[in-house]
């Protein structure tokens, strides 16, 4: 990459050096705080997330007070001041409203898509929550107060605007690379789940006579495995505890785990399920597909959860078998609700499911293979993985040194 023919210093920690012909500016000689109260009734409400100013997501916190919102005109640049939203800013094409959290700024003498790269680096990110004030790191604010007076490199207008075509041709082909590897990612998982749905009810010998099971989901089966409802395999823990006396735990699609700090908590802690160590639990709710697992700690979950002791069944096999996408399907088919994502499935519905059966010799094989297959996919996955972060860390990298003037991007004379 080429370099400027001279720079100076900045006088700027976050910034560094910068060309001898760029200017350092106080935010607000540039912005002017747009700070009109309106209702969602009027101005539609909109979120502003790491993809931009954007119509409300349907996982936004929202609250009852839709009177009290920040106006946004179109052309706005919005930043979510909540550091634990970090890079969440963006121009709003949108005319609408937005929560208090949010800084809403009107862009004078400035492009407004150079801010937009600027504002998202990470140098400029850590100083405007170095400014910020709060009692812990992910309930830390920035206001505009503290905001207008941080410091910023400013270029001629000409130098914003080719700044502004350079990393949005260079991060377009880097967002097309992490695109391609996040597709790789997902035929991946499909390879490891279509190799667990074969294992669990196929078998692992590819010679062996076969026959059909008469259940639609499973199709045919092994002629030497049988093929069972699944409460013959399981009966269900019912005792009702307290979280003060065995500790909360959460179902996810990690297992059976410690509470996660990003559960959905009530104050009904003395209303649980009792979980022993050994014990399967199976999150019930639609929404939370595939979420279960075989307990290693003793606690207590969520009466949404249904919490089984398995007998003459080998619990890993049955981990596997009960995370395929042939068996969720037919757990929530046999499930009931109002609506797709609030759909349960109660012990009463799933005890008379149709499970396949293999001898418990086989299902010991069965693990054993699934395992091995299912560790070399992950390796793979995880190999990906580190090639996107690496293409993301680069694209952090080419913006922060095209906004601060350590390469030079302009069109050459």
């Amino acid at each position: 990459m080429r370099r400027y023919d001279s720079y100076k210093d900045s006088g700027v920690a976050w910034v560094g050096e910068i060309p001898e012909h760029w200017d350092i500016h106080k935010v607000k000689e540039h912005f002017t705080e747009r700070k009109e109260k309106v209702s969602d009734k009027d101005f539609p409400p909109l979120s502003v997330s790491k993809m931009g100013v954007v119509p409300q997501l349907d996982d936004a916190c929202k609250t009852d007070n839709g009177d009290n919102r920040k106006l946004v005109c179109k052309g706005d640049y919005v930043v979510n001041s909540r550091s634990d939203r970090k890079g969440s800013c963006g121009v709003s094409s949108l005319t609408g409203s937005v929560s208090l959290i949010n800084i809403v700024l009107c862009p004078r003498n400035i492009n407004s898509l150079y801010i937009h790269y600027m504002f998202r680096s990470n140098g400029y990110i850590e100083e405007f929550y170095r400014n910020g004030r709060g009692i812990v790191a992910d309930l830390w604010t920035t206001r505009y107060t503290e905001m207008r007076n941080i410091y910023i490199p400013v270029p001629p207008l000409d130098e914003q605007h080719n700044i502004v075509e350079f990393l949005d041709e260079k991060t377009a082909k880097i967002d097309t690379y992490i695109q391609e590897k996040e597709k790789e990612i997902r035929s991946l998982e499909e390879l490891k789940q279509a190799e667990i749905v074969f294992a669990v009810t196929h078998g692992i010998n590819p010679n062996v006579p076969m026959k059909d099971s008469g259940v639609a989901w499973i199709g045919e089966i092994p002629e030497h495995w049988d093929i069972h409802k699944v409460k013959e395999h399981f009966t269900e823990r019912k005792e009702k505890v307290s979280d003060k006396d065995f500790p909360p735990l959460s179902v996810s699609k990690m297992g059976v785990v410690p509470q996660l700090d990003d559960a959905c908590k009530t104050d009904n802690g003395d209303n649980r399920k009792l979980v022993c160590k050994g014990d399967y639990v199976v999150n019930s709710r639609s929404d939370r597909k595939g979420s279960c697992g075989v307990s290693s700690l003793t606690g207590s979950v969520s009466l949404i959860n249904i919490v089984l002791c398995p007998r003459n069944i080998n619990s890993l096999y049955i981990h596997y078998m009960f995370r395929s996408n042939g068996y969720i399907e037919e757990f929530y088919r046999n499930g009931r609700g109002i609506v797709a994502d609030l759909w349960t499935t109660r012990y009463t519905e799933m005890r008379n499911i149709y499970i396949p059966v293999p001898p418990l010799d086989e299902q010991q094989q069965i693990v054993e293979y699934i395992q091995q297959k299912t560790a070399q996919i992950d390796k793979y996955i995880s190999d990906v993985k580190r090639q996107i972060d690496s293409l993301k860390e680069y694209r952090q990298r080419l913006i922060c040194d095209a906004v601060t003037g350590r390469i030079n991007v302009q069109p050459k004379l």
